[in-house]
Formats: structure tokens, sequence, C-alpha cells
């Protein structure tokens, strides 16, 4: 019975972590829903700057010019909420971290969240206006350009959760490096599998063009750069210094 109240108690307490971060998601959607419209507009502007002038965009489906906005809404609720549900992620599992693991891992998930949206401000700042005059001067002579909504949204929110995860990989590093599973020294050995392997993942995560595979292939070399030089300053901690941390 006492081995199953600390379960219990944890998963009341994750229970309520996670309530708490779904909870502030809700708060954010519904103090933006009213701007719905206007949200949607703003991201839609790379696209319909570098359209012809008697193009627009459709709706295909008769709900989707209610529904896409209110979709794009919950996901920029989401993000804007990250701060607040890595916190609580944060708060859940710190007890059970050794000291220097706490005081590592807070500015961790701070940077974290820093580069995911400096990686999403890339794709819409950059990567967008790129690839989207790209698309419209190649469209062959008598097609006009008219994008479905929808087809967009799903578009750009694919490459915003590619162009923030790529924007992850010094903390990837770092924490690779900092855990003992390789060194600095070994990710330099394989740096030309790592340039493959970045183009690769450009691919996969990028539509079908190079233009955007190399735009996202590229950053994620320079962030690997970056994530050898911080990952010096981070070493692993020698067993004994784990036991006396836990002992103290």
């Amino acid at each position: 019975m006492s081995e199953q109240q600390p379960l219990i108690s944890h998963l009341m307490e994750l229970r309520n972590r996670l309530m708490r971060a779904i909870g502030s998601v809700l708060v954010v959607f519904f103090s933006l829903a009213y701007w719905s419209n206007d949200i949607y507009h703003y991201l839609s502007r790379p696209l319909l700057e570098v359209m012809p002038e008697s193009a627009s965009m459709i709706a295909t489906d008769v709900a989707s010019p209610f529904f896409a906005p209110f979709k794009l809404t919950l996901v920029v609720a989401f993000f804007l909420a990250i701060p607040y549900v890595l916190y609580q992620l944060w708060a859940f599992i710190a007890p059970g971290l050794y000291k220097h693991e706490r005081k590592m891992i807070m500015p961790l998930l701070f940077s974290s969240t820093l580069l995911f949206y400096a990686g999403i401000a890339f794709a819409y700042f950059v990567v967008f206006p790129v690839v989207f005059g790209f698309f419209t001067s190649v469209a062959p002579e008598g097609v006009q350009v008219a994008t479905d909504i929808n087809s967009y949204l799903n578009f750009v929110l694919k490459l915003f959760f590619a162009f923030g995860l790529a924007f992850e990989i010094p903390i990837a590093v770092m924490l690779m490096c900092w855990s003992g599973a390789t060194t600095v020294e070994d990710l330099k050995a394989k740096r030309p599998y790592i340039v493959v392997g970045a183009f690769v993942i450009g691919m996969a995560l990028t539509p079908p063009d190079v233009i955007s595979q190399t735009m996202l292939a590229v950053p994620m070399l320079l962030l690997f750069e970056g994530g050898l030089i911080f990952a010096r300053f981070y070493t692993p901690k020698a067993e004994g210094e784990e036991e006396q941390e836990a002992t103290d």
C-alpha cells in the first residue's frame, strides 16, 4: 500500500500538470479566437504578395473558411503557450533530477523555446518569400495560381514544425555530449555523414523542391557547428560526483 501511494500521487501530479498545460493553451486560444481571420491573413501574406494581381486564394470546401482560421489560431495558441507548457514539464521532472541536472535543464528549456521561435521566424520571413516567389514564377502559361486555404495552411504548418525542430539541433548536440553518448571529437569526425544526413532530413521534412530543402539543410549544418562550440562547456558528470549530490 505504501508503494502504491507514491505512484498515485505522481499520477495525480502528472494529471494536474497536463490539465494546467492544456488549460493555458485554451486560454490563449479563446483570447485570440476573435482575431482568427486576421491571423490567417497575416500568415498568408508571403503568398499573397507574390501572387498575380488577378489571383487570389480559394476555399474548395464549404466549411474551410470557418475552420482553417480557427485551426491556425489553435496552433498559434500552442506555440505561444509553449514556455508555460515546458515549465509544467520541468516542474514535474525536477524533483527526480540531480542538482547539476536541475541547473542545466532549465536554461536548456529556455534556449530551446527561443530556438523553436527562431526557426518559425526564419521560415516565415526568409524561406516563405523565396519559396512562394519561385512557385508562382514557374507556373505554366495559362495556369492561374489559386491556392486552397486548407492546403496552404497544411503546407506552412509543416514547414513551421520542420524549421522549429531543425533549430533545436544545438540543444540535441549539447545533450548528447553532456550525457556521454558522444563527444565533440567524434561528431567532428562524422561531419561528412552529418552533411549528407542534413540534406536527407531536408528532403524528408520539406516539400519536394530544392530551394526549401537547401534552406533547411544549410541552417541545420550551421546550428550543428554552433552546438559543437557550446558543447565544449558541458562535460559529463563523474559517477562519484552524482552519488555525492544524491547523498546531499
